[in-house]
C-alpha cells in the first residue's frame, strides 16, 4: 500500500523534504515508523522515540497501533505548545 507522509517543522528540515510517498506492505503507524528508522540518520535519530513527535492519520491524532490503509495521509510533527 502507498502512504503519503508529511513532515513538519524540525522534521522537514532534518529530512530535507516536506512530504513523500512510502510503500508499506501492511501494518500500522509503528510499522511505518520502524520502516523509516531503517534509513539510518537522521531518520532513526528523529523517529526512534528519543525525540518528541506526534503522528496524525488523515488529520486525526494517532497512536502506534493505529492501522494504516492504502492512500492514507500520515503527518509527523513535533508537539506544539501555545500560550
Amino acid at each position: 500500500m502507498n502512504i503519503n507522509v508529511l513532515y513538519f517543522a524540525r522534521l522537514r528540515e532534518a529530512f530535507g523534504t516536506p512530504s513523500e510517498e512510502v510503500e508499506l506492505a501492511a501494518g500500522d503507524v509503528a510499522d511505518l515508523l520502524a520502516l523509516l528508522c531503517t534509513r539510518g540518520k537522521p531518520w532513526a535519530d528523529e523517529l526512534s522515540g528519543q525525540r518528541a513527535f506526534r503522528v496524525a492519520v488523515n488529520q486525526d491524532l494517532a497512536g502506534p497501533d493505529t492501522a494504516l490503509a492504502d492512500g492514507d495521509e500520515v503527518a509527523i510533527f513535533p508537539p506544539v505548545t501555545g500560550g
